[in-house]
């Protein structure tokens, strides 16, 4: 067989095994759609129907054409009909005016986004992430935004992970950066360790915030002051916090397990006193900021474990004798609008 021969038939198995590839993935891609267009919808309701009042907004994590879109159903009524937003996120807060949206754009070249939104839910502010979306939270007049970003590592069970933290005024102005440039007091003392990390930021007011700070291998439940660019250590042991809506808690998961593996709980602490309420049933496989329903009961999302992908948010009274309940099915990262 000539060389020409030879190369002529090597390009038509080629030819083959690519229109083939393609055939594939063109079949598998159906197979795909129709599995997800098979999937039983949720209720469904107009977003007008729903807009208007107090509402909880969320992530849906339903397998069918909706995954990951923002949508909401009313607070009264959490399993009813939901209304789909049209705008897909991986991380959601809202407030009554507008969201902030975390977002992974995986083109050619993966890139991550803050997109930032009004009350129609059309995009009014753009800024690019550095790395792979994980909390954001909204400021209760919804004035200021806060994003935690992972840069390396995919969770904080990774070894080496890093995190950056930032506070922004809603909708584009003021910046005030990296939360790792603020002075950092523990004991009372201002230190500044090379290996801090920020996360899981949650607003009193447009000055003053919680937030998780790790470092040396303790985490640190820290109070933020925008305009002294200060975080204080209040209490250790403490990671992504949520303040209630009245003010005077704050609730946070812990590793009830330290050193040996990682069991998570939901702590809540009185602000006042600093004691500390631990809840019973602790939530397996919590990764999540948790938010509070009203002044006495949490909510949290949670994975299933037998269904890769689909994530529930579940509510829990702030109280240590207290059993949680599924409250709204194929949801994460929850909101409540008032």
């Amino acid at each position: 067989m000539s060389t020409r021969v030879r190369i002529l038939a090597f390009m038509a198995i080629v030819v083959v095994l690519v229109v083939g590839a393609g055939v594939y993935v063109l079949r598998e891609g159906s197979e795909v759609r129709a599995e997800r267009a098979a999937e039983p919808a949720a209720p469904q309701a107009p977003v007008a129907d729903v807009a208007d009042g107090p509402r909880i907004v969320f992530r849906h994590t339903g397998i069918d054409n909706e995954y990951g879109v923002v949508a909401m159903v009313a607070l009264d009524d959490p399993s009813g009909p939901r209304a789909f937003t049209g705008v897909a996120c991986d991380r959601v807060a809202a407030r009554p005016d507008g969201a902030s949206c975390l977002v992974t754009d995986r083109g050619v070249v993966t890139s991550y986004e803050d997109k930032e939104l009004d009350a129609d839910w059309d995009e009014v502010d753009t800024t690019a992430l550095p790395g792979i979306p994980s909390r954001t939270r909204l400021s209760p007049d919804g004035t200021l935004a806060a994003t935690t970003v992972f840069v390396s590592g995919h969770s904080y069970m990774s070894t080496g992970f890093s995190t950056a933290t930032e506070v922004h005024e809603f909708g584009g102005g003021k910046r005030w950066g990296n939360l790792e440039k603020f002075q950092l007091v523990i004991d009372g003392r201002p230190v500044n360790p090379l290996d801090r990390n920020i996360w899981g930021v949650t607003f009193v007011d447009d000055r003053a915030f919680y937030a998780t700070v790790g470092t040396g291998g303790t985490t640190y439940l820290v109070r933020g002051d925008l305009e002294a660019r200060t975080l204080t250590a209040v209490s250790e042991h403490a990671e992504c916090p949520s303040i209630s809506p009245d003010g005077t808690r704050v609730a946070f998961k812990v590793d009830v397990d330290p050193g040996r593996k990682i069991v998570w709980q939901i702590a809540v602490m009185d602000l006042a006193t600093g004691d500390r309420t631990l809840l019973a049933d602790g939530p397996r496989g919590l990764d999540d900021q948790v938010a509070w329903l009203d002044d006495d009961t949490i909510l949290y999302g949670l994975p299933r474990a037998d269904e890769p992908g689909v994530t529930d948010v579940w509510s829990v009274a702030a109280a240590a004798d207290a059993t949680p309940e599924l409250l709204i099915e194929q949801a994460w990262s929850p909101t409540v609008v008032p």
